[in-house]
This record gives structure tokens, sequence and C-alpha cells, in this order.
């Protein structure tokens, strides 16, 4: 199995290490890098068996081809392993593997017969002396005792060697099991990655698909409704339906309809067919062998001991046929010293006798039953793995068929798709009539204004020109003034110093006259928004404010050139959306980049909102308390001061409430008087009251009146409504509050100068602008509420439109994913084209050798015939014959 042509210290030997996959033989081969695959096949299967066009290899994930030399897989080294499995025990009509055969010790090592003294005479035999006559008996029985321990510990070892051997196989077997499911695995992910991504454009071309027939007689009846402008209106052409006709479009639904839902029925039977494969597949990876490798090993090495044990037992046993032997050849040469005699002797051997026969070796058998039993364990356990391997790989090889087919049918489905799209383009034209219609009709606005804006420009352009020219003129004529005075006329005129600037003129051609009279105003009565399916809410472009300067130009004023501008703008941004719920609606997301920056900007910007929003949402709470903390407070003072104005009054005694009023002013003005001043000070301003003038005889004229407004004030500021206040009516609140609570101390400083009667007129004015206050607030807060629940929408909807995003993100990464697949299959396919020009470039150098020895052959042949003469001919074919045979 070498390669010749190379010198020696190119080439690079080594072994290469083969296991069967069925069986977990191994088989050590000693080769070269040159060594082609086909070679060692050959070999192999004089070695196990199989044939070459039923041979498998596989090293790591690769499979080796027959024309490949090793080199190409970088073979062989000593730490590298090939699998060889059997393409013909993989079918599911191949016969199950036999249980595992091993040939018996019991008839290579059998136990040694009974000895006897007529088969093996001695001379001791005839002696006189009965001790010296059982000299050779026991050395009989000892020497038999030590080939039967002999006999049992050959077969023990064995056993335990053949148990060892099993479990390595076994452990073989194990790996190649990995290696054909890391094979597997490998073509499921990718089986895997091209479903998913069949499965996703199945699903977004079945959505746009069953949308465009549910909804296509409401699309036409949208369009029946919308007249064109009367510009547009022919005969035969007057409502935006016109552009098709009716009878060729019903019959367009019906074909599309039908195809669709064939085309539906087909990919759910291809869908039921993919799930029973992946779920054979995932079934076939949780299932393992019933015997782990390891375990088995665990338990062989534990009956280790029992290996051991013999071996002590052996080392006795011939430690006493020794000492035996030499007794008996001592008695023969009578050589016995005199302190031993052969009775002593004899004596001596009797328990060493008995510790044979009833310890040693019923020990050492002992110990051949229990590898027995282990010799029979792991032979059971080796014929159930090799019958697992042999179901295993029958369900990997009918997987692999499985996968291969399913492969062939992606092929189809996904032309199948594209040859749907064809056939529904002419049903999306439906759809997009109405927003190409309102793009045309935006895009003649824009025009307009962008003519406007033009024209203005140039203008401005040529009034510019025109006051640098006459800067320049006036600068030429004040040089002349200065130095005519100096330098002669004609001499200046020579110089070429009497020039003037020529007048620049700023002419526009006339163009875009043919466009339709039509306004911004104008775009929602002729093409109504819904044509375009979307909101018109169109923000501004901020890059758009840096092509014009909001100046006046020639006549026209600063706002005209900023409608005309707000008018491009907004016509441009309707013409851009009307298409692009239709290009995210119909097209497929072959823009990876483009849509990814599109879900980016729409993720950033839906964070963005909800922060500002949570933000927003914790500010509003936080001033909301502190003011309802402080409206607490302050109904709290003025409920307590209305009480002790109005218990008083309530029983008539006024001057006996005196004292008790005054002391109640005085004990809290420490307290209210700071907070309460700056109201106090503004009310006496309106009121009119001076310092130091006249008393409140006027203001306490009606005390009962005064304190049923008081009450009525009182449940107006703890209705429950009231809890919700915005930031900017709390201040406003806290003044009112600090009036009322000044005016009713004020009003009991004061009670010892009022008079029985008195007017309660100014009272009531404070009342009833009180209350208008607090009506004021109310309705700003109703108006708060509202603005906040409007924000509420709008987070919700931000909210919807980010679920949307994150699903066509997730949508983008199965793209790439697939590409990433697509990538690496191309490789694939690229190693294999390469090794084949390899392959044909190896045929073509051996044929062009062949080719220049026939052609040398044939020179030689050539010569000969042009020899002169019959025997000169025979002599030159003699020699070419002689040159041939060496």
């Amino acid at each position: 199995m070498s390669s010749s042509g190379v010198s020696e210290g190119d080439i690079q030997r080594g072994k290469l290490l083969v296991h069967i996959a069925e069986n977990g033989h191994s088989f050590e081969l000693n080769c070269d890098e040159y060594t082609l695959v086909e070679a060692v096949q050959r070999y192999l299967e004089s070695l196990s068996g199989i044939k070459l066009n039923d041979q498998l290899l596989l090293y790591l994930d690769m499979k080796l081809e027959s024309q490949q030399p090793l080199s190409v897989y970088k073979l062989p080294l000593d730490d590298r392993e090939v699998f060889l499995y059997n393409k013909a025990k993989m079918r599911s009509n191949s016969t199950p593997p036999q249980p595992e055969e091993v040939e018996l010790p019991e008839n290579v090592h059998p136990d040694p017969p009974r000895p006897s003294s007529s088969h093996d005479p001695h001379p001791l035999d005839e002696a006189s002396d009965p001790a010296l006559k059982v000299l050779p008996s026991y050395e009989r029985e000892f020497r038999y005792h030590y080939q039967l321990g002999d006999a049992i510990y050959r077969r023990t070892l064995w056993k335990y060697e053949t148990c060892e051997r099993l479990s390595r196989e076994q452990r073989v077997q194990e790996k190649a099991l990995e290696i054909a499911r890391g094979n597997l695995d490998h073509i499921y992910k990718m089986i895997l990655h091209n479903y998913w991504d069949f499965a996703k454009r199945y699903s977004h071309q079945q959505r746009s698909h069953s949308n465009l027939l549910v909804n296509f007689w409401r699309d036409f009846e949208s369009l029946k409704s919308i007249k064109l402008i009367p510009a547009l209106q022919t005969e035969n052409r007057k409502y935006l339906s016109d552009f098709v006709k009716e009878e060729n479009l019903r019959k367009m639904l019906d074909d599309c309809s039908n195809s669709h839902r064939q085309f539906e029925s087909k990919v759910t039977d291809f869908k039921k067919e993919f799930r029973d494969l992946k779920g054979s597949t995932e079934n076939l990876f949780t299932n393992e062998a019933t015997i782990v490798s390891s375990d088995l090993e665990r338990t062989i090495k534990e009956h280790r001991q029992y290996i051991n044990e013999q071996k002590s037992i052996m080392q006795a046993l011939s430690k006493d046929v020794g000492m035996v032997k030499k007794l008996v050849d001592d008695c023969l040469t009578s050589q016995l010293s005199n302190s031993l005699r052969p009775h002593d002797a004899v004596s001596a051997l009797g328990p060493m006798y008995e510790g044979h026969d009833k310890n040693y070796i019923p020990k050492m058998q002992a110990c051949e039953l229990a590898i027995s039993t282990l010799f029979k364990f792991c032979i059971e356990k080796k014929s159930e793995m090799n019958s697992f391997v042999h179901m295993y790989m029958q369900n990997i090889a009918f997987i692999q068929y499985t996968i291969r087919d399913v492969r062939y049918k992606f092929s189809v489905f996904n032309e199948a798709i594209s040859r749907q799209n064809d056939q529904f383009e002419q049903l999306k034209v439906v759809r997009g009539i109405g927003p190409a219609y309102r793009a045309c009709l935006a895009e003649i606005v824009r025009r307009k204004a962008s003519m406007k804006l033009y024209m203005g420009m140039a203008g401005q352009l040529a009034e510019q020109l025109a006051s640098k020219r006459d800067f320049e003129v006036r600068r030429r004529e004040e040089f002349i003034k200065v130095h005519s005075l100096y330098i002669p006329r004609d001499v200046l005129g020579l110089m070429g110093l009497y020039d003037t600037p020529s007048t620049c003129v700023v002419n526009v051609a006339p163009f875009d006259s043919n466009l339709l009279d039509l306004d911004i105003s104008d775009l929602d009565r002729y093409a109504p928004e819904q044509l375009s399916g979307i909101s018109s809410k169109v923000e501004k472009d901020a890059d758009y404010e840096d092509l014009i300067e909001l100046e006046e130009i020639g006549g026209t004023s600063k706002m005209e050139v900023e409608n005309a501008k707000l008018k491009a703008e907004l016509a441009s941004a309707i013409a851009l959306l009307c298409f692009s719920p239709m290009e995210i609606g119909f097209e497929s997301l072959d823009d990876e980049g483009k849509m990814d920056n599109l879900l980016k900007d729409g993720a950033e910007k839906t964070a963005e909102a909800l922060r500002l929003k949570d933000e927003y949402g914790k500010q509003l709470e936080t001033i909301l308390k502190e003011k309802q903390a402080q409206c607490r407070v302050y109904e709290k003072r003025i409920k307590e001061l209305e009480q002790r104005l109005s218990d008083p009054y309530s029983t008539g005694k006024i001057g006996d409430s005196k004292s008790d009023i005054s002391e109640g002013h005085n004990g809290q003005s420490s307290e209210h008087m700071d907070e309460g001043s700056y109201g106090y000070s503004s009310l006496l301003a309106r009121s009119g009251v001076e310092k130091h003038g006249k008393s409140l005889d006027d203001n306490m004229s009606d005390s009962s009146g005064m304190v049923s407004r008081n009450t009525y004030l009182d449940s107006s500021m703890r209705d429950p409504n009231r809890d919700e206040i915005h930031v900017n009516e709390n201040d406003e609140k806290e003044e009112t509050v600090a009036d009322v609570g000044m005016v009713t101390s004020s009003t009991a400083d004061n009670m010892s100068q009022l008079p029985k009667t008195c007017d309660g007129k100014n009272s009531g004015d404070l009342a009833v602008e009180l209350q208008n206050a607090l009506e004021k607030k109310s309705n700003q807060l109703t108006e708060v509420e509202a603005k906040l629940e409007s924000a509420l929408e709008e987070v919700a909807k931000l909210t919807r439109e980010l679920e949307v995003n994150r699903n066509l993100l997730d949508e983008s990464q199965l793209n790439c994913a697939d590409l990433e697949n697509c990538l690496h299959e191309a490789r694939e396919e690229a190693q294999t084209h390469l090794s084949a020009a390899d392959r044909r470039a190896s045929d073509y150098n051996t044929l062009r050798g062949t080719t220049l020895r026939v052609r040398s052959l044939f020179e030689r042949l050539k010569a000969c015939v042009s020899s002169v003469g019959v025997a000169g001919f025979a002599d030159s074919l003699n020699s070419l014959a002689q040159s041939l045979t060496k």
C-alpha cells in the first residue's frame, strides 16, 4: 500500500487507523500520503469482507473519495481515526446482524486428566519404606493441582481479555454513531434553515395574496367611486376603474384564486411531510444506546481482582510443586538431612495437599465463574449494541434520503412561489392605481410650487447681480474722477479704464406649461386620502430647509416663499408615501440593508418616545402628588375658619363670639399670616379697603350669606374630581386659598367694630369671584385630562408600531441566516468542483504519458519498416521485440 516514483525523503508515512462501524473492529494500515483512497478500500475489502461499492469512509465530517489520495485529507496521521460504514447494511431490506459469537476457551485450554501411578510410574513406588512410597503420589497430585490451576487461569485470562476487547469495540461503535449523528445534524440544520426561509417567504406571500383576493372587489369599487379630473375625462374614461378592463380582471381573479388554493394545499402537504421528518430526526437524536461503554469499562476493571487472586494462587502452587519435587529428588539421591526424615516430610505434605484441594482449587474455580458471568454479560451487550447500531444507521440512512427528497422539493416550491408572484402582479395593478393617481396629482402640485421657487430664485439672482454691477460702476466712476486730475483722459482711455461692466440678464425659458391647474387644497377633493391607505401626516424634512433662504424675492413676500416651499414639501411627501405601504406589503424583503435601517430607525424613535412618555408621566405624578398635599392642607384650614365663623352666627351670639374669634385669629396668625400675606394684600387692593381708614362696616352686614357662600366654596374645593390638577393651575389655587384665609382672619379682627346691621355686598362679590376662578381652573383641568388621554392613545399606537417593527426585524434575521447557509453550500460546491478538476488533471497527465509512450513505439516501428531489405526489416523487428521484453 505504498506509492512509487517519489523520493523517500518527500513521502509522509504513517499508520491509518480504520474502525468498522457495524461491529467495532479496528485495523491499522501502513500507508503514505500518496496512497489512493481506493487502494485503502480494496485492502479493507480483503480484511472486513465489505465490498468496495458498499464502503463509506468518513473522516471527521468529510467523506473520503475513492479517486483522491490521502494527502487531500491530511492523512495519514497517528492520532486520526477513519470510520468505515457498510452501506449495504444501511438499507431497509438488509438482514439484521447475528448474535455475537466467540469461541469458548474450554476447547483450547481443557482440564488435565487425573494422575495415575500406572500411567506415570516412579522409582520410589517400589521402595520398602511406606513413607517413601507416598512421596511420588504427592508429587503427581501437586503437579495435577498446578496444571489444573494453570488451565483455569488461562481460560479466565482469555475471557477477561475478550471482555476488554468487546468493551473497546462498543466504544468504537459509540464513536461511529457520534460521527454519523454529527454528519446528519449538519445536514439537518442546513435543511432546517432552508425550510424556515421557505416558510417565511411563503407566509409573506400567502398573506399578501390572500389580502389581494379578499379585498379585490372592494378596491375596484373604490376606484369606481373616484371620478377623474374633468381635463382627463374622455368618453370611455371617466373613473379610475376605466383604466383596466373588468372582464379581463374577472377571468384573471378566477385563475389566481384557483392557483392560490391549489398551491396552498400542496404547501400544507409539504409542511406535514417536513413535520414528520423533523419529529423523526429529533427522536433519533434523543435515542441513545442501552449500554454505555463507560459503565461497562468500570465493571470490567472491578473484576480485575479475580485475575490478581488467581495469579497469587498460581505462585503458591508453583512453589509447592517445586518443594515436593526437591524432596523426591533428594530421596532418590539419598541426600536427606539428618533432621528431616521421610516420615516428617510426608506429615508436612498432608496439610499442604488439603490446602490445595479444599482452598486453592475452589477459589480458582470461583474466580473463573465470576469472570464467566461477566463474559456472558459482555457478549449479550455486544449483541445488543450490534443490533442497535444496525437499526440506528438504517434510521439515519432513511432520514438522509428523506432530506435529499425534501431538498429537491424546495427548488420546486421556490419556483412555484416565483410563478405565483408573477401571476398576481396583474391583480396588484388594481390596488396600485389609486396611490399612483394621488401621487401624480401631488407631483403636479410639487412641480408648480418648485417652478415658482425656481423663478423667484432666478429673479433674486438677477437683482443681486444688478446691485453688484451698480456698485462696480460707482467705484469706477469715483476712480476716474480722482485720477483724471493727474493723468490725461486719452491715456486713461488707452489703458482701458473707461470700460463699464455689462448688464446681466437672467432669462429662464418657460417650462411645465402643460401642468393642470391644481393646488394642494384640490388634492383631497380629486384624490381622497383613502386611495393611499395611510395617514397624510407628514413630518417636515429638516434637510430641505437649507435649500432656500426665506427672503423676499422679486415682489414676493417672505410668507409666500414659505408657503410655496411648504406646498412643495407636502406634495413631495404625499407622492412618496403613496407607494410606501404597497412596497412593504407586497415586495419581498430582498433589500436587507434598507429594511434593517428602516427597522433600526423605527425602533430608536419608538424607544425614545416611550422614554420621554415615561419621564413626563413620572413628572406629572410627582407634581400632582405635591399639589394634592397642598390642597388638602388649604382645605383643612378653610374648613376650620368657616366652622369658627358659622358657629357664633348660627346661634346669633355675635358679641360672645367676638373674643373667641379674636383669640382664634391671634392664635393662628403666626401660623397663617406668613403664607397668606400676599393674598391678603391683593384682596384688600381688589376690594378697595384702606389700611388705616375706614373699617369693614359694609363687609359684615349679612353674616349668614357669607357663611353660606363659604360652605359652597368649601364643598367645591373638596370635589373628588379635583384630585388630578395640572401644574399651571396650582399656584393660582394657592393664591386663592390664601386670600380666603386672610379674609376670614381680618373679619375676625374687626368683629368688635361692626354694627349689628351691615351690608354683605362686597363679601358676595368676593365669593362670586372665587367661584368663577374655580370654574376656570376646572375647565383647565378638563383640557389637561383630554390632552393626557390623547397622549396615552399615542403611546399605545407607538407600542403597536414597535411590535410590528420587531416582527420585521425577526424576519430579517432569518434572511441573514439563510444567506449564511447559501454561502456555506456554495463553498462546499466549489470544493467539490476543485476536487473534480484536480482528478481530471491527474487523468490527463496519465493519458498524456501513455500517448507519448505509444507514439515512441510507433516511431520505432516506422523506422523498422523503412529499413532496407527483408533481412534488415527482420533484424529491426527482432531488436524492437527484445527491447520491449526488457
